[in-house]
């Protein structure tokens, strides 16, 4: 006992003491079916209001198309090289899950169904790099990225009579040695913070949601210091998908099945896809890199049980059933902000910080947010997990105001 020290101990006591608290929480088992469901009075709820949540909810469906490939086009269509590059699908009804304790309580639409979740897809890419990090394939999220990369070779690229043209031409990918991107970590690519210079899949960084009246200085403008300014930006969350491929050196598709969605016991039907041209050559084999989200199509494809596992995993910090899947050091590092935004943390965990998103909500709550709308919201507070998806986004503090104001 003497070579033991004291923090040892105290760690070893809070292992045993999270093993313990797990043993008294529910978490369902792998099949959907014998997911406990309750009543909602046996979990503290007036089933009247809760009942009047769910028609709100309803009542305020997206009025976006429901063929998710025109949608594109109707929305981000416009952007400079806008074309889709990746599988869309038509979506289903309007679905919804709510979990009190880990107990189903209500279910309304298609909740089986798999259908594009869109930027939520980006929680599941930041999990990846979390397992990574928790088994030390990475030292630190402030190390430059670079240092963990081999070069990419792309498996599209052209051979034979064209290589005469192309002579001299570099023949792989290597994305981080330019002198700015070369400073960017693994916590700029996470917070979305890296203000990375370049093109990928064909779709330049300036090419994401430009600001028009910006549009003379697209290319040309100075580069942001990383972690300096604040850019939602799906073509640097396809580099970090990219990056975690390489740092795995494998598909990352099955690196989120293995270390995250069986432990959890999500369902086999969810498929994490990427784009017609995202394919690079690893150890022999043509990968397909998955994209963060569904904006030039793709991205993760899911039902809203798996949904609301995944949610229901991050509410429970990491842990289910006793095993720590994703450490508390990262799902704490994943809910710290950053002073240049304030309510986001990695991707895509969204933080309620002063209420400004959602009002009705506690501060302590966070979400995973994707467009269609896609909401997996996790409330600690209340031991609420609550999946909605293709809500009208001006509807989702209405609703969770609603379902608060239903617990007794």
């Amino acid at each position: 006992m003497k070579n033991i020290s004291v923090n040892h101990l105290i760690g070893l006591f809070f292992i045993l003491f999270q093993n313990l608290i797990a043993q008294q929480i529910y978490f369902p088992p792998a099949s959907n079916q014998e997911w406990i469901k309750k009543s909602p009075e046996e979990v503290g709820f007036n089933s009247e209001l809760l009942d009047s949540a769910i028609t709100y909810a309803v009542q305020n469906v997206t009025t976006n198309n429901a063929n998710l490939e025109i949608n594109h086009y109707q929305n981000f269509g416009t952007e400079p090289f806008g074309d889709g590059i990746g599988v869309h699908k038509v979506r289903g009804q309007q679905t919804g899950i709510i979990i009190k304790n880990g107990y189903i309580v209500a279910e309304w639409g298609e909740p089986s169904r798999v259908d594009m979740t869109f930027s939520v897809s980006k929680s599941f890419l930041s999990s990846t790099i979390g397992v990574a990090h928790d088994l030390g394939l990475i030292k630190s999220v402030h190390d430059q990225v670079d240092l963990y990369m081999s070069p990419i070779f792309l498996a599209n690229q052209e051979f034979g009579s064209q290589r005469a043209q192309n002579i001299g031409q570099p023949m792989v990918l290597e994305p981080f040695k330019s002198e700015h991107n070369n400073k960017i970590t693994w916590d700029h690519l996470l917070r979305q913070t890296s203000d990375w210079q370049g093109t990928l899949w064909g779709k330049p960084d300036w090419a994401d949601r430009p600001n028009k009246e910006a549009a003379k200085t697209w290319i040309t403008r100075e580069r942001h210091e990383p972690g300096s300014v604040y850019k939602y930006n799906d073509t640097r969350v396809n580099l970090l998908a990219l990056a975690a491929t390489n740092l795995w050196n494998r598909p990352i598709q099955g690196v989120l099945r293995e270390y995250i969605m069986d432990p959890i016991g999500a369902s086999n039907t969810w498929r994490w896809m990427g784009y017609h041209n995202s394919w690079i050559i690893l150890n022999g084999q043509a990968v397909q890199v998955p994209s963060g989200g569904g904006h030039w199509g793709g991205g993760m494809f899911i039902n809203a049980y798996d949904q609301a596992r995944f949610g229901y995993l991050t509410l429970r910090r990491g842990n289910w059933a006793g095993q720590q899947i994703l450490s508390e050091k990262w799902v704490s590092m994943a809910l710290t902000p950053t002073d240049v935004k304030d309510d986001y943390g990695f991707m895509n965990w969204f933080l309620n910080t002063n209420q400004k998103r959602l009002p009705s909500a506690p501060e302590s709550a966070f979400f995973h947010l994707g467009a269609g709308v896609n909401m997996v919201y996790v409330d600690p507070d209340n031991d609420l997990t609550i999946v909605l998806r293709w809500i009208d986004g001006k509807a989702m503090d209405g609703v969770i105001k609603r379902v608060i104001k239903s617990l007794k």
